[in-house]
């Protein structure tokens, strides 16, 4: 069975949540999230947040400081997050227009 690899880039968050994976999982499917890349793009330290959305919020990482022009990697060679059906992926910086962010993901690993 072929893998469906996507790619997901969003520029300019801030203080409203985005959606990372441009809506939530579909029915039936699960996706695998194997890089989660955050980027600080203001002159200033920011804070971030990355959770995941089902009828509560789930946090990967909260709070966490980045430096001007530094980045945070959450998903790096071994560790995979599993989404399943109905949840959404979610990011948001403490400073306005100031993260970038770049996820790929193995799309409908099963159905």
């Amino acid at each position: 069975m072929a893998q469906n690899f996507r790619n997901y880039l969003i520029q300019n968050t801030g203080t409203v949540a985005v959606d990372l994976l441009g809506g939530a999982i579909g029915a039936g499917t699960y996706d695998c999230v194997i890089s989660l890349r955050l980027a600080n793009t203001t002159t200033s330290t920011i804070s971030v947040d990355v959770y995941i959305k089902d009828t509560n919020n789930y946090y990967l990482i909260k709070n966490a400081p980045i430096v001007s022009g530094g980045s945070l990697e959450l998903m790096d060679g071994g560790s995979k997050v599993v989404l399943q059906a109905g949840q959404q992926l979610y990011g948001i910086s403490d400073t306005a227009s100031s993260l970038d962010t770049v996820v790929s993901v193995v799309d409908q690993i099963s159905t």
